[in-house]
C-alpha cells in the first residue's frame, strides 16, 4: 500500500483499518507490556544528570518533532542555557554511539541529527540508546546542562522531566493504533505540552498546556555554498521538485503557494538516501527539495537548492518553557 492510501485509511474508519484491527490489538498489547517493564521495575529508566526535554510524537510520520526541536534549542541559547542535543538517528546504517558534525556522512549518523548540527551550532550524538548518547555528550562536553532528545517519547529508557508531544494537522486520524490507524500508543496519554498544527487533539487533562504552532517556508532556498537565492527569483525557472519526508505534497503546495512552477515533483519514501536517485536526464530543471533531503542530495547534486522551514509557535509556548525551566534550574538529577 503505497503512503498516500495509508494516509487515507488512517483518517477513516472503514473497512481496510477494521482489517488491520487484529495486528493493532496485536502492537498495542506489545507497547504495552513494554511500558510496564519500566513501571514494575524489570528494566530501568537512567537519567543523564541534567535537566532533560523530550520531543516527539504519537503518530507515525512527520509531525514537526525536529523543527521544534531547533525552535526550543533556540530559545534555551537565548535564556542562557548551554543545550546538547540526542537522537536515535533514523535510517543511519551504523548502530554505534557517535557525535554528529555538520560534516557527517548523513548514512553514518541520520539525516535529522544531520540537520540539527548544522543548523543549531550545539553537540549532537546519535546512538540506539539515547542514554549512552547523553553520557557520551556530557563526557565530550561538560559545559552542556540541558538535553533536549529529538524523538524519544516512546524511548522509555531515558528518564525525562519535560515532554513536548507534536501533533501535525491531522491530529490522531482515525485514534486506532498502528497498523490500522497512525497512532503508536494510544491517545490521550500525560505529557506536559503539546504542539498542534491543526485543531488541539483531546487533553489528556484540562490544565495540560497546550500550543498552536505553524510551518511555512523561508523566503530564500539554500546553495550547498551557504548563498541565499530569493524564492521570488526562482519564479521563473522550470524546477524539478523532490521530497523525501512523510507528507511531501504538503512540500509541493508550500512551493506553489510562493509562486514557484514546478515542472515535476517527485515524492520518494521518507528518509530515502537518494545514493540510488539519478536526475532526469536533458530537461535542464532546477533540483529544489526539502532542507532535510539536501543532506543527503547535495554531496551528489551540489547544485540542488534547499528550502528552508520555518516554525511559528504561538508565543505563550516561550512563557510556559521560562517557568518549567525556573523550576527545573533548582532541582536535583540522579
Amino acid at each position: 500500500m503505497d503512503s498516500n492510501r495509508l494516509r487515507r485509511m488512517w483518517h477513516s474508519r472503514h473497512w481496510p483499518a477494521w482489517a488491520w484491527l487484529p495486528l493493532a490489538w496485536l502492537y498495542g498489547a506489545l507497547a504495552w507490556l513494554a511500558r510496564l517493564g519500566y513501571r514494575l521495575g524489570l528494566r530501568r529508566a537512567r537519567h543523564a544528570g541534567i535537566p532533560t526535554i523530550v520531543i516527539g510524537n504519537v503518530i507515525a510520520g512527520g509531525a514537526g518533532k525536529t523543527p521544534v526541536t531547533l525552535a526550543t534549542v533556540q530559545h534555551l541559547q537565548a535564556r542562557g542555557w548551554r543545550p546538547g542535543i540526542v537522537a536515535r538517528g533514523y535510517g543511519r546504517t551504523l548502530r554505534d554511539c557517535r557525535q554528529v558534525h555538520p560534516d557527517s556522512p548523513p548514512e553514518a549518523v541520520g539525516d535529522e541529527p544531520l540537520l540539527l548540527a548544522r543548523t543549531s551550532a550545539v553537540p549532537v550524538y546519535v546512538a540506539p540508546q539515547r542514554i549512552e548518547a547523553a553520557r557520551a555528550l556530557r563526557t565530550a562536553h561538560p559545559e552542556v546542562d540541558i538535553l533536549v532528545c529529538d524523538d524519544g517519547l516512546q524511548h522509555h529508557a531515558l528518564k525525562r522531566d519535560l515532554e513536548i508531544c507534536v501533533f501535525n494537522d491531522q491530529g490522531i486520524g482515525n485514534g486506532w493504533l498502528l497498523p490500522a490507524g497512525p497512532l503508536r500508543e494510544p491517545w490521550p496519554r500525560p505529557v506536559d505540552a503539546i504542539l498542534h498544527a491543526g485543531a488541539c487533539p483531546t487533553l489528556p487533562t484540562p490544565d495540560t498546556a497546550h500550543f498552536a504552532m505553524r510551518r511555512r517556508l523561508a523566503p530564500y532556498a539554500l546553495g550547498a555554498d551557504g548563498r541565499r537565492h530569493p524564492l521570488a527569483e526562482l519564479q521563473t525557472r522550470p524546477l524539478h521538485a523532490l521530497a523525501a519526508i512523510a507528507r511531501p505534497e504538503d512540500f509541493f503546495a508550500m512551493l506553489r503557494a510562493q509562486g514557484l512552477t514546478l515542472a515535476h515533483t517527485e515524492s520518494l519514501p521518507d528518509h530515502f538516501d537518494f545514493r540510488s536517485w539519478k536526475r532526469p536526464a536533458g530537461k535542464g530543471y532546477t533540483l529544489i527539495c526539502t532542507e532535510k533531503d539536501a543532506t543527503k542530495l547535495w554531496p551528489l547534486y551540489p547544485d540542488a537548492l534547499a528550502v528552508p522551514l520555518v516554525l511559528e509557535i504561538e508565543p505563550g509556548y516561550s512563557q510556559w518553557l521560562d517557568g518549567q525551566l525556573q523550576r527545573l534550574s533548582s532541582a536535583s538529577f540522579t
